[in-house]
């Protein structure tokens, strides 16, 4: 079972997670050669508080 964790900054809609979730799934049951039904996708979305890059956070830029 195929899983993929994708992690965000807040503010995409719905339409495009669902948009990601069909595309990320059709390429993962081409790639891998496994069922779509076996392929699982988690979004975590995490606050510009809770990310930094370079050692700063991006609240902070």
């Amino acid at each position: 079972m195929p899983i993929l964790h994708l992690e965000l900054q807040p503010g995409r809609t719905p339409e495009q997670k669902r948009a990601f979730a069909s595309e990320a799934t059709r390429v993962m049951v081409e790639t891998l050669g496994c069922p779509p039904e076996s392929v699982d996708i988690l979004i975590n979305e995490v606050s510009r508080e809770n990310w930094a890059k370079a050692g700063t956070l991006y609240a902070d830029k």
